[in-house]
């Protein structure tokens, strides 16, 4: 695959490494494609975590595959076909409800590994297992951390958004312009606190000077907890209007003349 894509293993761990560097991996250096033991291919735990973050926030596909528990795979080559079974090396998708994947590995330098995920009221949580001393032991310690962050994490949903009036428009063909959210808002809290405590502050203008484009950020919901900011939702203008020159002006006078 490595060399379909970039030509040369070499070249690939190059793009590997620009990647990792890319999400904050700061603390990975990839030698290898394999993932076998270098004294100069290193990673962490957490590492491991944010490149697993970016998988599934990004390639939620990845699901299809990594939760699949048994599948017959047919090997062509020159000597023929061959059908086998594969077993899915990740015990938790069997065994705890909540998972969704992600990914085991062993070495002998490394110990057995993974990188776990699951996901419960619409929480998803990554727990990540290096130098595990036997196969059943990463996944007791996986759980152990998945259980433990669902039991401290909450989860804060908007869904009943502070309804948007139209803006106040000065100077063009249009008087107001209809106003919409960029888009959905939640926030995890980590630390016990009551999310029933969360405050809203709607920040707008009075009024926009035209021309307005249409998606230009002009204000946004703030979002207090405990007295802290904790996050924000922008809006966003929902049309356009344009600068009015002297025939709008003049046709606006007749039109007050006639009515």
């Amino acid at each position: 695959m490595a060399e379909h894509i970039y030509g040369s293993e070499g070249d690939f761990v190059k793009r590997m490494n620009e990647r990792a560097a890319e999400l904050g991996m700061e603390n990975t250096h990839f030698v290898n494609c394999c993932g076998l033991d270098d004294d100069e291919h290193l990673t962490t735990a957490k590492d491991v975590a944010l490149m697993s973050r970016e998988l599934l926030l990004n390639h939620p596909q990845i699901h299809e595959y990594c939760t699949i528990w048994m599948e017959n795979i047919i090997h062509t080559t020159a000597r023929g076909s061959f059908e086998f079974g594969l077993t899915n090396t990740n015990k938790l998708i069997r065994q705890y409800e909540y998972a969704t994947g992600l990914k085991t590995g062993y070495t002998s330098v490394a110990g057995f590994c993974v990188s776990a995920s699951a996901k419960k009221d619409d929480i998803e949580l990554v727990a990540v297992i290096m130098g595990g001393a036997d196969s059943k032991s990463r996944f007791q310690d996986a759980v152990t951390l998945l259980n433990s962050g669902f039991a401290c994490c909450s989860l804060y949903k908007d869904e009943n958004r502070v309804a948007l009036t139209d803006l106040p428009v000065t100077g063009g063909v249009q008087d107001q312009v209809a106003l919409k959210y960029a888009g959905d808002f939640s926030y995890v809290s980590t630390d016990g606190s009551s999310l029933s405590d969360m405050k809203r502050s709607l920040e707008l203008p009075e009024s926009l000077d035209a021309p307005v484009e249409e998606g230009t950020t002009v204000g946004r919901v703030a979002y207090i907890l405990n007295g802290q900011e904790v996050g924000e939702s922008p809006i966003l203008t929902a049309g356009s209007v344009e600068k009015a020159g002297y025939g709008d002006y003049i046709c606006n006078v007749f039109h007050i003349f006639l009515l």
